[in-house]
């Protein structure tokens, strides 16, 4: 394939996967073959931009930044992690030899944009002239803490200048601009926001030819691995006949993969991407099993064999309930199987099992609230619907196969559900509760955090949903807070996958309930 050839936007074909899957399973298996050519040419282009972090050692310090900012921007810095550390590290150094340098050991925070400001601290007024600068200075905002009164005025600030200056923008700078104000880079998912780049980048008149078709290339070799995922795990789900056997579920497998997509894009983690695909389409069958088809019997059934995790506990269950825990056990053995033939690790998948568990008993929880009516206080609701929205379970899911990295008190950290995981679910609960606790009302589903809150603070629906809206954008700060944290417990890696949970939610819900209503996807086609 010619690199100048326009790259087909992933969501573009999940979409129609999604509408005719048997169809696209066919041709992802004729389009989805890997290209030696390509493959060799990305390899070139690799060594180049290896060259080029070398000798940045000695380039100016703007010109590095460019660099190693470009190099994430198009998504390719997962393929030089070592080599843009060192570079940063070489920067910091000098910073400190020449005195640049703190010693606090953290980042600036919001102090660090004070000189930005003038002496009755309003930003200066030749800040709304360069709409470069106010682009980077509105992307950094949205990396704010608590109480960091300067990031916050200057969210305010540079949304409304840059929105004013719109129409005198050209090209690529106003479509940079206009993604941006509607997805800042900050919460935007990793792939796609990679994808979106390419043409603003193709368009920069001082690009990089060398990123720019490495950037093309390495896009379509990805996305033909992602086809070939997700051709095999299609494969698995209509061996499985998890559809025709469990019809009242929803069949979301393709809107599933997309979802783990943005919590791990690279090729490394394609086992990995597999294995939480399928987790997390059974979960959400599960889901529909508590929510409208199961017994209070039933379900007592299904909750005491997930607790057990035994074979011999499958006798006790109706035939239906039967599928799905067959299902959910075989995708355990099977990774399992795999970390010990790679790593000779077994402990995985004991936290993986724990933490379904968890959630399945928030299921059964919530399951038990509307079978006897009852209306939770909004701080009992959050407790376990954070719980349920299965973004703890995924939190543990993402460390299962990732490597030596991955330990038991890593583990043993994340099941326990520390802040940054419990903002992180405290996002999803109520950014899904504002967008569809009107039609869930509507279908007599267990009470929503907006209704909880309302009920108890004697609040309408817009207040209620007003102070929901501040609680999220609370848990975001507090996710920020935690990754910018130089004392964290673990490194950064074993936390960004929480972050992309996170982002997520914008993408799925910001444009109401995308995953049960996927035909609401179609603003995504333009990515």
């Amino acid at each position: 394939m010619n690199v100048e050839v326009e790259v087909v936007a992933w969501w573009a074909m999940a979409a129609v996967i999604a509408t005719v899957m048997v169809v696209v399973a066919v041709v992802i298996v004729i389009v989805g073959k890997p290209n030696q050519k390509e493959e060799g040419r990305v390899k070139e282009l690799k060594d180049e931009v290896r060259g080029m972090l070398s000798d940045a050692r000695t380039e100016p310090l703007k010109e590095t930044l460019i660099l190693i900012d470009s190099l994430q921007r198009l998504g390719l810095s997962y393929d030089f992690e070592n080599e843009i550390e060192q570079a940063l590290q070489s920067i910091y150094s000098t910073q400190i030899n020449y005195g640049g340098g703190g010693g606090g050991g953290g980042g600036g925070g919001g102090d660090s944009f004070k000189k930005f400001t003038d002496e009755k601290c309003e930003f200066k007024s030749v800040l709304k002239e360069n709409a470069r600068a106010l682009l980077c200075l509105y992307e950094a905002s949205h990396l704010r803490v608590q109480e960091e009164d300067i990031l916050e005025k200057a969210l305010k600030f540079t949304s409304k200048h840059l929105r004013s200056m719109l129409t005198h923008l050209t090209s690529p700078l106003s479509e940079q601009v206009t993604h941006s104000l509607e997805v800042p880079l900050h919460k935007g998912m990793p792939i796609l926001e990679a994808r979106h780049y390419i043409n603003v980048y193709q368009a920069d008149l001082e690009r990089n030819s060398v990123l720019l078709e490495l950037a093309k290339l390495d896009f379509n070799l990805l996305q033909r691995l992602h086809q070939r995922e997700i051709s095999d795990i299609t494969r698995w789900w209509k061996e499985r006949e998890i559809a025709t056997k469990l019809p009242f579920a929803r069949d979301r497998l393709v809107e599933c993969y997309f979802w783990i997509l943005g919590v791990y894009f690279e090729p490394k983690y394609s086992v990995v991407r597999s294995f939480m695909t399928k987790l997390i389409a059974l979960a959400s069958v599960i889901d529909d099993i508590y929510d409208v088809y199961g017994t209070p019997e039933e379900l007592q059934l299904f909750t005491d064999a997930i607790e057990r995790w035994e074979e011999a506990a499958i006798s006790d269950l109706p035939e239906y309930m039967q599928v799905c825990f067959e299902a959910l056990s075989d995708v355990m053995k099977e990774m399992e199987d795999k970390i010990m033939t790679h790593e000779g690790r077994s402990y995985h998948i004991y936290y993986a099992k724990e933490a379904m568990k968890g959630l399945v008993r928030a299921y059964f929880v919530e399951a038990n609230w509307f079978n006897t009516k009852y209306m939770p206080t909004f701080e009992e609701y959050l407790s376990i619907s954070m719980m349920s929205s299965g973004y703890p379970m995924l939190a543990v899911q993402s460390l299962v196969g990732i490597g030596k990295i991955a330990t038991k008190e890593a583990f043993d950290w994340v099941l326990n559900v520390p802040k940054i995981v419990k903002s992180c679910a405290l996002i999803a609960r109520l950014v899904d509760d504002n967008q569809t606790h009107k039609v869930e009302q509507e279908r007599g589903d267990v009470p929503s955090g907006v209704q909880c809150y309302m009920r108890e603070h004697g609040l309408s629906e817009e207040e209620a949903c007003g102070k929901i809206r501040e609680m999220v954008d609370i848990a975001g700060k507090d996710i920020n807070e935690e990754l910018q944290n130089p004392n964290r417990l673990f490194p950064l890696p074993l936390l960004l996958p929480t972050l992309n949970l996170s982002r997520m939610i914008e993408v799925i819900y910001g444009h109401g309930d995308g995953y049960t209503n996927y035909q609401r996807y179609h603003h995504l086609s333009a990515c």
